[in-house]
């Protein structure tokens, strides 16, 4: 298994993650795309010492860009988990 920082890439933040966090007690995390659940789960409670009822994944394409004239480049392919918590557990993101 990969070290625990290299499956957890970093928090993702956005509107949508922050209501999930207060409302639902899960929490958002950009991971590595070749991590699987298992990895995600272990990985998270061995970073932030808390207890991981369950973890969902997406896969998410890279989008295409123009560069230059003609040419069209492609920004990275990665995959967001969904890390839902024991209750009374949370993560202090800020």
């Amino acid at each position: 298994m990969k070290e625990a920082t290299h499956i957890v890439r970093k928090v993702h933040i956005s509107e949508k993650a922050s209501l999930i966090s207060e409302k639902l007690n899960q929490y958002v995390f950009r991971v590595d795309p070749a991590a699987n659940k298992i990895e995600i789960k272990k990985a998270v409670e061995q970073l932030f010492k808390k207890r991981v009822l369950s973890v969902r994944t997406m896969q998410y394409a890279g989008k295409k860009k123009r560069e230059r004239r003609a040419d069209f480049g492609r920004r990275a392919h990665w995959k967001k988990a969904i890390v839902s918590l024991a209750p009374g557990d949370k993560i202090d993101i800020a």
